[in-house]
């Protein structure tokens, strides 16, 4: 077999067999600039001027004008890694940051998050691939609750963030909620996920492993974890000069603002 494969490949014209190669060289070129740029941007950011994201689109005329809309509603941006962890990093990065100006809050969050192993185990979720997460997500709530100055428990929270050992484990402990919460109510979940696949499926493909990016789902599960609700700003090619937002789920009050570009969310802050 190995032959014979051999002999068709060397068949192949010359040019033929150049331009595949060259082809495949080109895509791992792109990835890479693409990987080198990600690691370039910090994994979560200094707050900036809103206006900041002008320089982003110096000359695009469509979305400038956006920016100045969302600038007449929002003051500032946190900017988060673009590696397909986005969402989530930013989501629960803004969730801590609001809970650190409530003592009470936080500790109602310190409380459930005790409890979220017991929940994941009694999901099916095999307790020796959630320990490592569960533990390190509990050692970083501990941490802040033990700090009693807020400004100086939110520059903690930025230094955790982006230290990638504990900012991924976070992610990765949030992942698994928001896979716990789609299990849990599969009946309602399951309408949302197209073709054959099982809310299951759905989850180990796409929930659950790091990079994987997120949509409405990811958001809605995320926000019943959280029982809170969090308010999409959108800003892309669409008609008109105004940004549009969605707020999830639909009728709560949203206590964490992001703004989304294709594929990508970062934090704002009004």
């Amino acid at each position: 077999m190995g032959d014979e494969g051999e002999t068709q490949t060397n068949n192949l014209p010359e040019n033929s067999q150049q331009t595949g190669n060259q082809d495949e060289l080109i895509l791992a070129q792109q990835r890479q600039i693409e990987k080198e740029i990600s690691e370039s941007i910090p994994l979560v950011g200094e707050l900036d001027a809103i206006t900041s994201l002008r320089s982003e689109y110096s000359g695009d005329q469509v979305y400038l004008a956006k920016v100045k809309d969302l600038a007449s509603k929002y003051s500032y941006v946190r900017r988060t890694r673009p590696d397909g962890n986005c969402f989530f990093r930013a989501f629960i990065y803004a969730t801590l940051e609001r809970l650190l100006d409530n003592k009470e809050e936080f500790n109602t969050f310190y409380k459930l998050a005790e409890n979220s192993r017991n929940v994941l185990v009694e999901l099916g979720f095999q307790q020796f691939t959630v320990d490592d997460f569960y533990e390190t997500y509990m050692e970083v709530l501990k941490k802040l609750a033990e700090i009693e100055n807020v400004d100086d428990a939110k520059k903690e929270l930025n230094n955790i963030f982006n230290e990638q050992g504990y900012s991924d484990y976070m992610v990765v402990y949030l992942r698994l909620l928001t896979s716990a919460q789609l299990q849990k109510d599969q009946d309602f979940y399951s309408c949302f996920i197209e073709g054959d696949r099982t809310v299951a499926d759905f989850c180990h493909q796409e929930v659950e492993p790091m990079y994987k990016d997120s949509d409405h789902i990811h958001i809605m599960a995320a926000c019943s974890a959280f029982n809170t609700g969090v308010r999409i700003v959108y800003m892309d090619r669409g008609t008109g000069s105004t940004v549009t937002q969605h707020d999830l789920p639909e009728g709560s009050t949203p206590t964490v603002h992001l703004l989304y570009r294709p594929s990508h969310y970062d934090i704002l802050y009004i």
